[in-house]
C-alpha cells in the first residue's frame, strides 16, 4: 500500500479520535450522560393545561366538616339550585382547562347512580331521586369543551376501609367484599364517561387492583397516586412547589405510587410530573357557615401561581359549592381577580423568542423596562437544562438578573425591574442541548403585598417532647394531635446534650394500621412522614413506630423529639 495512503488514513483516524474524545469532554462538561425520561402525549397534554379545578361536594357539606361523620340524614341532602354550569364558569374564569369532581369522598357517599351502595344520591330528595351531579356535569363539560376527571376515594367509611390506606380494609374479612364494591364503581362510571374522562384521582395511593379496568375504559387518563400513577404529589396542600421541581423520578420511586417532589432526580428514568392541589379556603376543601373567613386573598393566590405554574407543575384549585349546589358568590368573585390578574401579568409579552441551543437572546428595539422573564423548554424532549441564568444588558455590559437550575414545562423569574436593550438567557449546564419552546420577557409593575408571607413553605417547628427511651431503642409517638393536615413531616430526635440520633427503622400506623411506604429514614437521622391524606385528628389515628440505633444501652435515658413541617 502506499506510505503516503497509510499516513493519511492515519491522519483521519488521529482526527476521528479526537473528535470522539472532544465529544466526551464536552458531554462530561454539561452533564450530557443519561438519556432523558420523555413524556407521553397524555403528559404533554396535562401538562400544557397549566391550571384545573377541583369540585369538593359531599354529605359533610350539610355537616361542615371535611370528614363525613355520617350524620346527615339524606332526606336533608337537596341542593335545589346546584347548576353544574356555574362551576364550569368559576374553572373557566381563572383559566382552568378542567374539573375534577370529587365522586365520593372518604365517607362514602356516591354522586351517581350506582348499585354499589344504598349510601348515594339516589336515596335523596335530588330530582326525586333520579339525580345524578356526576352525569350532569360530564354532559355540561362535553358541551363546553371542559375536560373531566374523577375522584373516586379509595377508602370507604362504610366497609371500613380507612382514611390514608389505599382502600385497605380494617378488618381483613372484608377486603375481598370491598374490593369488589370499588372494581364496581369504578366500572360504572369509566364504561359511561371513560372516553371523556381525562385524569383519575386515588388519594392516599391504592392497594386494589384497578389497573385493568382503567385500561379498559380510559386508556389515555393521566393517574393519581397509585400503581400505575403517571403524576406526583407536590408533598404538601399549599400549592408550593419546591425549588428546583424536577419532572422526573427514578424507576424505584415511580412504582410506590406515592412519590412526591421530594423523590425529583434530573436523571430518573420516568417522567411524573407534579400537581399541586390546594383549596381557595386554608385549610378547607369543603364549605362551612363558618369558613369563609379562610378565603385566601389575590395576593395569595398569585404567590401560589408563582411557585406552582412558575415552578413548572400543574395548579389544581379547590372550589366548594355549599348547601344549595352554588358555590359562593364571594368565591367566584375571587376566581375572576386571580384569573384577570393572570392575564394582565402574562397575557401579552414584549419580546418572545424559541430555538435550540446554549444561549436564547431578545434584543429590544430600545432600551425596555422589564420585570420578569418566562422560559418553557419544549418537553416533547424532555428536561434538558440543568443550570441556566438571566441576564441583561445595559450598555455594553450584561448584568445577572436571576440563576436557577430547572425549568421543565415552565419556569417564571421575576426580579426588580430594570431598563435593558437585550436579555438573554445562558445554559450553563445541560444534559442535552436544550430546546426551548418559549422564552419571553414582561414588565408586570406589581409588588406582591406582605399578605403572602401566609403561604410560605418554610420549615417549621410543630412541637417538641421529651420521652424516657426504653434501653431496646424502640419508640411509639402518637402524632394525631400534632399532624391535622396532609403533607410532610420530618421527625428529629436529639438527647438532652442536643446529640441527634439517627432513627434506624420506622413504621406509620394509620388507624390502627401499620401502613408501609409512608416513611423513609434519612441518612442525617431523621424521620420522613409522608401523610396524602386529609387527617381525621382522632386520637390514636396517626401513630409512629420506631428504633432509634443503639449505639449504646439507653438505660432509661430521657430523649428529645421535635416535629417540623417540610
Amino acid at each position: 500500500m502506499d506510505k503516503n495512503l497509510i499516513s493519511m488514513n492515519r491522519f483521519k483516524l488521529i482526527l476521528f479520535l479526537i473528535f470522539l474524545y472532544s465529544i466526551s469532554v464536552s458531554r462530561a462538561q454539561t452533564g450530557l450522560i443519561n438519556k432523558p425520561a420523555l413524556p407521553s402525549s397524555q403528559q404533554v397534554e396535562w401538562q400544557n393545561m397549566e391550571r384545573t379545578m377541583f369540585v369538593h361536594f359531599a354529605p359533610n357539606t350539610w355537616q361542615g366538616t371535611e370528614l363525613d361523620d355520617r350524620s346527615t340524614p339524606l332526606n336533608r341532602i337537596n341542593p335545589t339550585q346546584l347548576d353544574v354550569n356555574q362551576w364550569i364558569d368559576a374553572a373557566e374564569s381563572f383559566g382552568a382547562k378542567m374539573i375534577i369532581f370529587v365522586a365520593k369522598h372518604v365517607g362514602g357517599f356516591c354522586m351517581w347512580q350506582t348499585e354499589s351502595t344504598e349510601y348515594s344520591i339516589k336515596n335523596t330528595p335530588y330530582k326525586n331521586g333520579n339525580g345524578d351531579i356526576l352525569d350532569e356535569l360530564a354532559k355540561a363539560c362535553f358541551n363546553r369543551g371542559m375536560r373531566l376527571g374523577v375522584y373516586i376515594y379509595p377508602g370507604d367509611d362504610t366497609w371500613g376501609a380507612y382514611l390514608g390506606g389505599g382502600g385497605k380494609t380494617k378488618d381483613p374479612t372484608k377486603q375481598e367484599g370491598y374490593n369488589k364494591v370499588l372494581r364496581m364503581q369504578w366500572e360504572e362510571v369509566l364504561s359511561r364517561y371513560g372516553n371523556q374522562i381525562h385524569e383519575i384521582w386515588y388519594d392516599g395511593g391504592l392497594v386494589v387492583p384497578l389497573e385493568d379496568i382503567v385500561k379498559k375504559y380510559a386508556p389515555n387518563a393521566i393517574v393519581f397516586q397509585g400503581p400505575f400513577a403517571n403524576i406526583r404529589w407536590l408533598g404538601n396542600e399549599q400549592g408550593i412547589a419546591p425549588y428546583p421541581a424536577w419532572n422526573s423520578v427514578k424507576f424505584a420511586d415511580a412504582k410506590t405510587g406515592v412519590a412526591t417532589a421530594e423523590h425529583g432526580d434530573p436523571d430518573g428514568e420516568v417522567w411524573m410530573p407534579l400537581e399541586a392541589d390546594v383549596p381557595l379556603k386554608d385549610h378547607n376543601w369543603f364549605w362551612s357557615p363558618t369558613n369563609h373567613k379562610n378565603l385566601r386573598n389575590l395576593d395569595q393566590l398569585m404567590e401560589i401561581y408563582y411557585k406552582s405554574v412558575g415552578r413548572g407543575a400543574l395548579l389544581l384549585l379547590n372550589a366548594a359549592p355549599d348547601t344549595t349546589g352554588l358555590i359562593p358568590t364571594e368565591d367566584m368573585a375571587l376566581y375572576k381577580q386571580f384569573g384577570d390578574e393572570i392575564n394582565r401579568r402574562f397575557g401579552k409579552c414584549i419580546a418572545s423568542t424559541s430555538g435550540n441551543g446554549e444561549m436564547m437572546e431578545i434584543k429590544m428595539e430600545k432600551p425596555t423596562k422589564i420585570d420578569h422573564v418566562v422560559i418553557q423548554e419544549d418537553i416533547v424532549f424532555g428536561e434538558r437544562v440543568r443550570e441556566y441564568v438571566v441576564e441583561g444588558q445595559i450598555g455594553e455590559e450584561w448584568i445577572n438578573l436571576a440563576v436557577g437550575s430547572s425549568i421543565g414545562y415552565k419556569r417564571i423569574e421575576r426580579f426588580d425591574a430594570v431598563e435593558v436593550s437585550a436579555v438573554r438567557v445562558r445554559f450553563t449546564r445541560f444534559s442535552y442541548l436544550p430546546v426551548i419552546k418559549n422564552m419571553a420577557v414582561y414588565f408586570v409593575g406589581s409588588q406582591l403585598s406582605a399578605n403572602v408571607q401566609s403561604v410560605q413553605n418554610k420549615d417549621e417547628k410543630i412541637f417538641d417532647f421529651a420521652i424516657n427511651m426504653e434501653k431496646s431503642g424502640k419508640f411509639e409517638i402518637d402524632l394525631s394531635d400534632f399532624i391535622l393536615m396532609a403533607g410532610q413531616y420530618v421527625l428529629i430526635s436529639e438527647t438532652v446534650e442536643k446529640e441527634i440520633l439517627t432513627i434506624e427503622s420506622s413504621n406509620l400506623i394509620l388507624q390502627g394500621i401499620t401502613t408501609p411506604g409512608f416513611t423513609h429514614n434519612d441518612k442525617d437521622g431523621s424521620c420522613n412522614i409522608n401523610i396524602t391524606a386529609h387527617p381525621s385528628g382522632g386520637k390514636g389515628t396517626i401513630v409512629l413506630s420506631g428504633k432509634i440505633k443503639n449505639g449504646k444501652n439507653f438505660g432509661n435515658e430521657l430523649i428529645n423529639f421535635y416535629l417540623k413541617k417540610k
